[in-house]
């Protein structure tokens, strides 16, 4: 985390106006996560954010669950995302990642045997959080593995979540109760 202290407080059950209210009442069949509340203070751009983040991160995106998380997790790692992180670590282990390639998603490429196509997701991800393009040779990667609709995709999932992951650093959303947080994270940002 960024900072320990919330910007922005999430929002609780008391207080709500009409549209705040409305947004959020499907979330308490399921988890009401700090990105909900937080998000809800703005119902306008909650209800946008809702249509893509479904988008980016469902059945509509063609790349497989799997695909989706090596490069959601290499990118909250990248921007340093403990709230991306911890969230996505079940998800991860839900879509077939094992514990030993979310750790490596750590590290470098090297530091595991990865696919070659999982390597061309990896390497569009760094790329793309470090000079915001993919370089010729990691294009030719990417095409080797992925047709125009998946890598279209995978560029939106990267994009999905530094939008994302700039918003909960920026406004301090804190991790849920029911996610594990990663220390590692902490070392990377020189947080206590």
């Amino acid at each position: 985390m960024r900072t320990r202290t919330p910007r922005i407080e999430p929002l609780g059950t008391e207080g709500l106006t009409p549209e705040q209210e409305e947004y959020l009442a499907p979330f308490r069949k399921f988890v009401n996560t700090g990105v909900t509340s937080t998000i809800g203070h703005h119902p306008r751009a909650a209800i946008a954010f809702k249509g893509w983040a479904t988008y980016t991160m469902m059945e509509k995106n063609k790349l497989l669950e799997r695909e989706r998380e090596v490069v959601a997790i290499r990118t909250a790692w990248n921007i340093k995302s403990g709230y991306v992180w911890s969230r996505h670590m079940p998800y991860g282990e839900k879509a077939g990642l094992s514990r030993e390639e979310m750790e490596a998603l750590k590290k470098p490429i090297s530091a595991h045997d990865w696919s070659a196509a999982d390597i061309a997701l990896i390497n569009a991800a760094d790329a793309l959080c470090t000079d915001y393009f993919v370089p010729d040779d990691v294009w030719a990667e990417l095409t080797a593995h992925f047709d125009e609709e998946q890598i279209i995709d995978a560029i939106f999932v990267c994009g999905h979540f530094v939008m994302l992951g700039t918003f909960l650093n920026a406004t301090g959303v804190q991790i849920d109760p029911d996610v594990i947080d990663d220390p590692d994270l902490h070392k990377l940002e020189g947080a206590a």
